[in-house]
């Protein structure tokens, strides 16, 4: 009989239609986890914020997308990041990231827009700072450990051009203590970085002091914890 070769056959076909569903960089045994586009009404009920009122989804000329409009009441406890948009319900290990980024702020050294992950409360995470140009401060992969933000990238480039009203895709890239950053090439990594100080956590989006937009984030994991992010505390809490 011929039916059980091809039965093999269309197995086959469909096990090698299912790996090739991951772009290219993400391994053929994670799964996406995690997609938003904005263009649903509810969109921003999906994420945490430093301060909410910071925060909106806004149209524009290809869609909706999440813009940081200005800079967030909320004091940290240590020097770090102050705007934050944290995605509520999901924590990952190993993932890889992508997503749309627009930076909205004028122009100088600093001019960024951050990704946070590794995020397990409000003084422990990672961030990637992508900004204008690197410095000691800037344009680097941080980690915020009950202490002011400390750089730890082995490989940077001298920073980025935002442009005005461009967008750029962004991926961040996790696995084990490897920690990779790539901004509109995807093949070369703008950042390399090692640390597994925080093993899972929280990804999100944000900027230290600027302003921006975030659209088409997709995540890409081995699995995710449907777990949620605690509340940020109050601006002047204590």
């Amino acid at each position: 009989m011929k039916l059980f070769p091809a039965l093999l056959a269309l197995a086959a076909a469909a096990i090698t239609l299912g790996a090739a569903e991951n772009p290219a960089g993400v391994p053929a045994d994670y799964k996406l986890v995690y997609s938003q586009d904005f263009e649903k009404p509810d969109a921003i009920k999906d994420f945490t914020f430093s301060d909410p009122t910071a925060w909106k989804v806004t149209a524009g000329d290809k869609g909706n997308s999440l813009e940081l409009v200005k800079q967030s009441n909320y004091k940290t406890s240590v020097r770090s990041p102050f705007n934050i948009a944290l995605i509520s319900g999901k924590v990952v290990g190993d993932f890889v990231l992508e997503a749309d980024l627009i930076q909205t702020g004028k122009e100088y050294g600093h001019r960024d827009m951050c990704l946070f992950f590794g995020f397990t409360a409000p003084a422990k995470f990672y961030y990637t700072h992508i900004a204008t140009k690197a410095d000691p401060n800037a344009h680097n992969v941080f980690i915020v450990n009950e202490a002011p933000r400390k750089n730890f990238a082995k490989e940077t480039t001298q920073g980025v051009n935002w442009g005005l009203n461009i967008w750029h895709k962004v991926r961040l890239e996790r696995k084990g203590a490897t920690i990779k950053v790539y901004f509109d090439d995807l093949a070369k990594p703008i950042m390399l970085a090692q640390d597994a100080t925080f093993a899972k956590g929280h990804v999100g989006f944000g900027s230290f002091d600027d302003t921006g937009k975030v659209d088409n984030i997709k995540i890409w994991a081995p699995s995710a914890e449907d777990k949620n992010v605690a509340p940020f505390p109050k601006a002047g809490a204590k």
